[in-house]
């Protein structure tokens, strides 16, 4: 149970077991839909996409927990409203298609992202790929599991797995952590291709790939996979060792967030700033996995700050 600031006493462990089962639904509701670039439009610029699919999703997940939770709040990607805050009282954070470019080429790397905050803090995150039946869930102070739904079941009917149907992040045995030129990183092309922001991105991801003679990091190598959600969950997993971005918002992340930290990994400031704590709303963030006892984790940190080129600049 967790006490908020509403006086209102919240089962957190229920409430998980609801976003899992609407998850595997709007799941369904993806698989079965047949997306096209024509039937989409563009939020911003050819590279921001919603598709019909994208506003049918949402508006069953807010029906949904509206019906479950009519008093709290909720903040969906597709239903933001510009000045829109986060606030202090218990608020669903939902992106209903995390990866809505992929699910309109079909590369299978798409998300449900079903986040819950409480005083402004990420507290259960729920994130289900549909297409390869990976679930992944967290809930603040109880750990972070992964689960396979296997495929070809009616999704709609299934129950909840319980922690122990799962196996519990990261899935790889913690070690101290090595330096840049031992990782995989995940970035991201974004929406935004113009100005300040894409000069610092595509300065970062040049120095972050050079040779170290040539003042690089020369990391393993880097990763576009085109789901914010999907990419923290695989930070948490340690499959791939850090994660930055700017740009996203706080339903690309709020559930990853809870699913990376239960399984020791920590969020900071994207940008070379110091700041090892930051907001769920920050937009700027840069995720490192797990490590035993939490060594390197810092230092890999600091590397990191050292080769950003320039500061990203996002309104919140």
């Amino acid at each position: 149970m967790s006490s908020t600031t509403t006086g209102v006493d919240i089962d957190l462990d229920l409430l998980r077991d609801h976003l899992v089962s609407i998850a595997l639904r709007a799941g369904r509701m993806i698989t079965d839909a047949r997306p096209s670039t024509s039937s989409s439009n563009t939020k911003k610029n050819s590279a921001d996409l919603v598709t019909e699919t994208d506003q049918a999703v949402e508006a069953f997940i807010s029906s949904e927990l509206r019906t479950l939770y009519p008093g709290f709040s909720f903040m969906g990607e597709e239903t933001y409203q510009p000045g829109q805050k986060l606030g202090p009282e218990p608020t669903f954070v939902v992106d209903p298609i995390d990866g809505t470019t992929n699910f309109v080429h079909r590369f299978p790397y798409v998300s449900v992202s079903l986040g819950f905050a409480i005083d402004r803090t990420p507290s259960v995150g729920v994130v289900y790929n549909p297409f390869t039946g990976r679930l992944y869930t967290g809930v603040k102070g109880k750990g972070s599991f992964v689960f396979d739904v296997p495929a070809g079941h009616p999704q709609e009917r299934r129950q909840p797995p319980s922690r122990d149907q799962g196996t519990k992040l990261p899935t790889k045995e913690l070690t101290a952590l090595g330096g840049l030129d031992e990782c995989v990183v995940a970035i991201e092309f974004g929406s935004d291709r113009s100005g300040r922001n894409w000069k610092t991105k595509t300065d970062t991801w040049a120095r972050l790939g050079r040779s170290k003679e040539d003042g690089g990091a020369m990391v393993h190598s880097a990763r576009a996979l085109g789901s914010a959600a999907l990419n923290l969950c695989g930070v948490a997993e340690g499959v791939l060792d850090a994660y930055w971005e700017g740009g996203c918002w706080a339903w690309d992340v709020c559930a990853g967030w809870v699913i990376l930290t239960e399984a020791g990994g920590v969020i900071v400031d994207g940008n070379p700033s110091g700041r090892f704590d930051i907001p769920v709303t920050h937009r700027k963030y840069l995720a490192v996995k797990g490590a035993k006892d939490g060594e390197g984790q810092k230092e890999l940190v600091k590397e990191f700050w050292s080769h950003i080129e320039g500061e990203m600049v996002y309104e919140h």
